[in-house]
Order: C-alpha cells, then sequence, then structure tokens
C-alpha cells in the first residue's frame, strides 16, 4: 500500500460474511473503507489488536421501528450497543409520513397501539418539520447516527394522507384514491425509500383499539401499488398479515404483488401456538414461488417472540386484577412499597387476572419462566412458573408475584408467544437452515416497555454457534452471512455486509467466548422521561460504522459517522 491506513484490525480472525472458512487476517481501513484483508504491511494512523478475537462484518437489521427515535437521538439503542451498523425502519404500514398536520394524532394513535410507543413520549419528541415522505428524507439528512439508517414508505400513513378518517376507518378506496397512494409510494421509493411496507395482521391496532387501516385492504389498491413500483426499479415489499382462515387467498395475493412489481417480497413467518404447522405451510409456499421465479422470503427471528412481565415493565401478571389500579400510576418506588405490603400481596394474588384471553397469555403459569441474568430463550419446560410452584406446593400466582419482587422488585418472567409451542426452538433451527428466509423481526425501537428483541442477532451468534444444548446449532460463518451480507443484499445494499477490499468498513471485533446477552434493564431516558427495556451484549470490542468506532467495551465513544441511506444513491 502507497498509503498509511487510517486503521489497521491486527490479527483477527476474520469471519468475511460471504460465508466461506474464516482466517487470521489483519484487515486495513481508510476513508470508510476497507482496502486490505490479509497481512497488512504498512502500520495504521491507529492499530486495534484483535488477537484472539473473531473480525466480522455488522449486522444489517432489516426491520426495527426507529422512525420516531432517529428525528430525536443520535445513539440508536438498543441496536447499536449491540453489533448492529444498519437499520431498516418503516416496517408493517406504520410510520410518519407523509402526514398532514391535522393527521399527527392518527398517526400517533397507530404506532402507540401497533407498536407500544407511549404516545407521550411521541409527542413530546417528534419535530412534525415534514408532510411528504421526501419532505421526512429530508428532515433526516443533515443528522448524525451511530448506525446508518434507511426506511420504507408506510401504507397505513399513506392511506391516512389520501383518504382522511375514511382511510382511517379501512374504507375501500376510490379509484382515484388508489392512483394517488400508488404515486406517492412510488415517489417515496424514488426519493430514497428502501422500500414499501403493509400490514395485514389483526392484531396491529391503534391505541383505541381499532384495526390498523391498511387491513382488509382491497386487492386492486395493493396491486396498483405495486403497478407503480415497478418501474422504479429497486425496493422490496415488506408484509405482515394473518393468514388463517384465508391462506391460499393471502398468500396468492402477495405472489401478485411481487408479481406485478417485478421486486422482492418479505413476509413474517412464525409459528403461532393456536396453528403449530402453519409455519411450515406458508414455508413449503414460499420455496414454490422461488422455484417460479419469483423473489419471496419468509423474515423469522431466532428466538420467540416474547413478552416480558414485570412490576416496573408495561405487562404483569396481574395487570387485569382489580387491586391493580391502586397502583399502576404511582412512580415505581412508591409501587413497590405497596406490593412488598403482606395483605396487598394476599388480595392481588387471589383477584381474577381478566379475562380469557388475558389469563391464557400472562396467566398461563406452564408457558412462563423466570428469565434469568443472563437470560434464557429455551427455557425446559420443567422450569416454568407452574412447574416449580407444583413441586413446591404452592399456588403459581404467588411464586410469580415473589419472582417479579426480586432484585429490588425489578425481577422479570418471560412468555413466549410464538415459535415456542413445542416447548423448544426446534422449528426456529429448521426456519434458520431454509435458503428462502431472512432474519429479522427483532423490532427495534417498539415495544418498548414489553421485550428488547433487538438483541436477536448478537443472541443468534452466541446462542445457535455456541450455547443451545437442547438440540442442533449452526455454523458460525453461515450465521454471520445471514445477519449481514444476506440482509444487506435483500434490501439492496451492495456496499457493506462482508469484509472485503473496497467495502464500507462496517465491522465488529468480537470476543467470541464471552459474547454473553445481559438482562434487559428499564432507563427513562425518552422524551418526557418515557421508559424503555434497554438490553446489552458483553463480548463485542468494538463496533466500527464507516471505520470509526462508534461503541469499544460497551461504551459509547461518541462518534456518529451514520447518515440516513438513500435507495439508488
Amino acid at each position: 500500500m502507497s498509503e498509511k491506513p487510517d486503521l489497521v484490525i491486527r490479527g483477527g480472525t476474520v469471519v468475511d460474511g460471504s460465508g466461506g472458512p474464516m482466517q487470521e487476517a489483519d484487515v486495513a481501513i481508510s476513508n470508510g473503507r476497507i482496502t486490505e484483508v490479509g497481512t497488512v504491511a504498512a502500520n495504521g494512523c491507529e492499530e486495534i489488536e484483535a488477537k484472539d478475537r473473531l473480525v466480522m462484518p455488522g449486522f444489517v437489521d432489516v426491520h426495527t421501528h426507529y422512525d420516531a427515535q432517529v428525528t430525536w437521538a443520535s445513539q440508536i439503542l438498543p441496536s447499536s450497543c449491540n453489533g448492529v451498523t444498519t437499520v431498516l425502519m418503516g416496517n408493517c404500514g406504520v410510520g410518519f409520513a407523509p402526514v398532514r398536520p391535522d393527521h399527527h394524532d392518527m398517526l400517533i394513535s397507530l404506532m402507540e397501539g401497533v407498536e407500544d410507543i407511549p404516545e407521550v413520549v411521541m409527542k413530546e419528541g417528534l419535530p412534525w418539520n415534514w408532510a411528504s415522505f421526501p419532505d421526512y428524507l429530508d428532515s433526516l439528512e443533515g443528522r448524525q447516527y451511530d448506525v446508518d439508517v434507511a426506511t420504507q414508505v408506510p401504507h397505513a400513513a399513506l392511506r391516512v394522507f389520501v383518504m382522511g378518517e375514511r382511510g382511517a376507518n379501512r374504507e375501500e378506496a376510490t379509484a382515484e384514491d388508489r392512483a394517488e397512494m400508488a404515486r406517492l409510494a412510488a415517489e417515496g421509493i424514488r426519493a430514497g425509500a428502501f422500500g414499501f411496507s403493509t400490514s395485514r395482521l389483526l392484531q396491529h391496532r391503534t391505541a383505541a383499539g381499532e384495526p390498523i387501516p391498511s387491513y382488509g385492504a382491497a386487492e386492486e389498491e395493493l396491486l396498483e401499488i405495486a403497478d407503480a413500483i415497478a418501474p422504479v426499479g429497486r425496493g422490496w415489499i415488506q408484509t405482515v398479515g394473518d393468514f388463517d382462515d384465508a391462506i391460499d387467498e393471502e398468500f396468492e395475493l402477495r405472489r401478485r404483488m411481487a408479481e406485478r412489481s417485478g421486486r422482492p417480497l418479505t413476509m413474517t413467518l412464525l409459528q403461532k401456538e393456536s396453528r403449530p404447522e402453519q409455519w411450515r405451510d406458508l414455508l413449503e409456499r414460499v420455496a414454490a414461488a422461488n422455484a417460479d421465479g419469483l423473489a419471496l422470503t419468509a423474515q423469522i427471528r431466532g428466538r420467540p417472540t416474547s413478552v416480558l412481565l414485570g412490576f416496573e415493565l408495561s405487562l404483569n401478571p396481574f395487570r387485569a386484577c382489580p387491586s391493580w389500579r391502586e397502583v399502576q400510576d404511582l412512580d415505581f418506588e412508591a409501587r413497590l412499597a405497596t406490593l412488598r405490603d403482606p395483605d396487598f400481596r394476599a388480595r392481588l394474588i387471589a383477584e381474577p387476572g381478566g379475562n380469557e384471553t388475558q389469563m391464557r397469555r400472562f396467566q398461563q403459569w406452564d408457558r412462563i419462566f423466570p428469565f434469568g441474568d443472563p437470560p434464557e430463550y429455551e427455557p425446559d419446560p420443567e422450569t416454568s412458573v407452574g412447574a416449580q410452584a407444583k413441586r413446591r406446593g404452592i399456588a403459581p400466582a404467588e411464586l410469580a408475584y415473589d419472582l417479579m419482587l426480586e432484585k429490588g422488585g425489578r425481577g422479570i418472567l418471560y412468555r413466549p408467544t410464538t415459535n415456542y409451542a413445542n416447548g423448544d426452538l426446534a422449528v426456529v433451527h429448521e426456519m434458520l437452515g431454509h435458503p428462502n428466509t431472512l432474519i429479522g423481526l427483532g423490532d427495534g425501537g417498539a415495544h418498548v416497555g414489553v421485550m428488547c428483541d433487538a438483541t436477536d442477532m448478537a443472541h443468534t451468534i452466541s446462542y445457535w454457534t455456541r450455547d443451545r444444548t437442547r438440540g442442533p446449532k449452526h455454523g458460525l460463518e453461515d450465521m454471520v452471512r445471514r445477519l449481514t451480507a444476506a440482509n444487506a443484499e435483500a434490501i439492496g445494499l451492495t456496499d457493506r455486509g462482508r469484509i472485503a477490499p473496497g467495502l464500507r468498513a462496517d465491522i465488529n471485533i468480537v470476543d467470541y467466548d464471552a459474547l454473553q446477552l445481559q438482562s434487559p434493564k428499564i432507563q427513562y431516558d425518552l422524551p418526557a422521561g418515557g421508559k424503555r427495556l434497554v438490553q446489552r451484549s458483553k463480548g463485542i470490542d468494538a463496533t466500527l460504522v464507516a471505520g470509526e468506532p462508534v461503541w469499544r467495551d460497551g461504551e459509547a465513544t461518541g462518534a456518529l459517522p451514520g447518515r440516513l441511506l438513500r435507495s439508488g444513491s
């Protein structure tokens, strides 16, 4: 090399993101790009000793909800402190652009209901200095982050923008409505969005409990949007929805959207407790569509979708009990003082836990587990609250109450809701090995008081390649490929995801033997003092974005080289 590199990562074991075998090598970086991989003779202006460390690309997370957070924050937690260097937001058809001034509250209600982001946080934090989708991108253009951020055009926001109350109420779009939504979707992608997203999931509801505006949208509406996207020639279509009673119709709609747009389409795939084999049928249909020449992927996660329960969190098994109303609005210390009162404890435990659905989800004791530190995402059914209480000869509600009182009232219980119908993660192992799946669904920025699954990528490395004991594991090189190059390529990013000369120097330096998730903790650091769960990892020595260390040994460096990404640029 003729010039001195800005940085040399010296003597690490490079897992380059291609899926090929790891090798010991130096990595030289200049001007934010990798310039050499191998034996680097030149000294760098700065050097990082990586002997006995893995050097891998930064993780690319294709399913986040940081649409609000990126307007007020520079640290994109909890993703950036867990090795993620690129995030794609605007998923599930929800977001904040385009928007009219009198529709702000509608979009806030959508995000609060669908993604569990408190209304007060968004009302105080969002600057609303945009109207169109290109305006929203322009508002992010000058901001600085510790990751790169990319976004999609959300269907629900389009419907509200074009149709107003009619769109929010899920009325059928007119021909003029459809044409305008299609035009705006294409405009957003031309301006730099990485695709279009929609939700057809009944579980996605506004804060008032109404279905999301895109729920049940007519096929003509979605196909006209697909037609408009086609000539743009970039971006994908992200979908989530119910298949329960209309699997043929819903899947064929997705096929037609992919055919008409000529673009890749991705859909959420999880194992439901109510239909534990449906995921397999859907995955077979995805494989068949690919065999027919379409580009469909099933988006999965490396562990269960779960709800965390605790007295400091948004949910706990007693939240629907009448006496809970006495403490729900107290600050945590005052609430804790009451919870420690034996008379209150006895009264709350004795009360009914809500309706049948609430009790099934949050008082189904054989499916609720102590979370632990480090947390256990594939617990043995014999460790459930129900099983432990039976062995002790006490009521499960008593044990659950006392477990949540541990750690100064911050004990956490774990309720896996998908991917765990059989009491293990065998289905996830199969999903992870399928050629038509992508690892996503971490939901960073959303569900802030009940889960923290943005750490799934770091967990996939430690658990699925090293720690799992309840079944087979996966190879390290392939899991790294899936979290880096595979996700980058899926959304059209060709400049990252691998460690190779000429590519962007987004890199993690990992102490593989020490890599371990910690138990999540509540932080009160959102606008208006809003709370959120933040989970961190041990063992990531450094995370580099564009060649600059943004995290070192679990601490932020203050560097903010991340920027808004625009498709096609």
